[in-house]
């Protein structure tokens, strides 16, 4: 059966990933200072007016004002933000569930985790791709001193598949923001070249493949001043681009006993695991935790009907090779010692120098 499957991803420069870049940086520095640290800290943009909010329980004196600006200059915002801040102090209530002898779960949720064998990464195409065009739109514009790039943007793949397996990329979407100076055809032209053709693998472009790029005709009010933003709505573009479920809650701002980001990425692990000692071709997992408790209610394996041993085999091999403990994933994969600004954008999966990326030896 041939079906065709879309995701999309934007660049550092959306108004939403400006957000999460902003609640990141504020985790890292407060980890780095304080590994105690639990952080909830969000933001919102609109035009000149950024939001800095949430709750926090470190022993850090942050400056919130002076991130949320580094982080604005860094991505390639200049203009003079008005920067509002209220964090108050993480209830005490919940920090006494999750502060115990060992790490609890800081909050109830699902999680999920996925991985399939359709490329190297053990991403779904479409995704991989659709955040490699975002990343390379970013690195052209950032690389190129004379550049009519502006910093938002946003992409899209369209993939064919036939009998589950990738066929072609039907479809490129681009919609690149820029400068006033530059023409449509140029524009066109230097996106092909310098983005397209150097992300997606010639065996997926076809000449039918069909390339749209700025298809509001101009892309010049962008950022902040074209659309707001708020730190976790682009969890869709985080994770595995609509193929795979996603939980209830975001990743950035989260310190790693927040169970929508860890629980997730050790999801991640695990699924990928399980593809990549050929278990199966496709796998995903559930799990889910109530808050104040060290593990998890229940984990879930589904693997499509493409597990090539039995399922008790699978829920065996993890049961033996896998602890879904709160503390033990902290620890498993080193997540206070992650720098998670990178992660903000461009996807958190599929990125190999990640610990839920590695293979454990079993």
């Amino acid at each position: 059966m041939k079906y065709y499957f879309t995701s999309e991803s934007v660049t550092e420069g959306h108004p939403d990933k400006i957000c999460d870049k902003i609640s990141d940086k504020i985790l890292d520095y407060a980890l780095k200072h304080d590994k105690d640290s639990k952080m909830a800290v969000e933001a919102t943009i609109k035009d000149d007016l950024v939001l800095v909010y949430g709750e926090a329980k470190t022993n850090v004196n942050i400056d919130y004002e002076y991130l949320a600006r580094e982080v604005l200059k860094d991505i390639g915002y200049n203009e003079n933000y008005n920067i509002i801040v209220k964090v108050s102090e993480q209830s005490s209530e919940i920090n006494n569930a999750v502060v115990k002898k060992r790490i609890c779960a800081g909050d109830q949720g699902i999680m999920f985790g996925y991985a399939t064998n359709e490329t190297k990464e053990l991403m779904p195409l479409p995704i991989m791709l659709a955040n490699k065009l975002a990343k390379r739109l970013t690195d052209v514009r950032k690389n190129d001193e004379n550049t009519f790039l502006k910093p938002d943007g946003k992409t899209a793949v369209t993939v064919l598949y036939e009998d589950d397996k990738p066929i072609m990329v039907d479809t490129i979407i681009i919609a690149a923001s820029h400068t006033e100076d530059i023409s449509k055809e140029k524009l066109d032209s230097y996106i092909i070249e310098n983005v397209i053709n150097k992300v997606i693998p010639n065996e997926f472009l076809r000449k039918e493949t069909k390339i749209l790029i700025n298809t509001s005709g101009k892309f010049t009010i962008c950022g902040s001043f074209g659309d707001s933003g708020t730190t976790g709505r682009k969890i869709i573009c985080d994770t595995y681009g609509g193929m795979g479920r996603v939980g209830g809650g975001c990743f950035s701002s989260k310190d790693p006993s927040k169970v929508d980001r860890s629980g997730a990425y050790y999801a991640r692990y695990v699924a990928k695991n399980i593809v990549h000692h050929d278990l199966a071709d496709k796998c995903e997992i559930e799990v889910a935790y109530a808050i104040g408790m060290e593990k998890p209610i229940s984990v879930y394996i589904n693997t499509f009907n493409t597990n090539k041993v039995s399922m008790e085999e699978i829920y065996k091999y993890v049961d033996t090779n896998f602890d879904f403990s709160v503390q033990n994933i902290i620890d498993e994969l080193d997540l206070l010692n992650v720098e998670y600004y990178d992660l903000a954008a461009y996807g958190h999966f599929g990125r190999e120098e990640y610990p839920w990326e590695k293979i454990k030896k079993v």
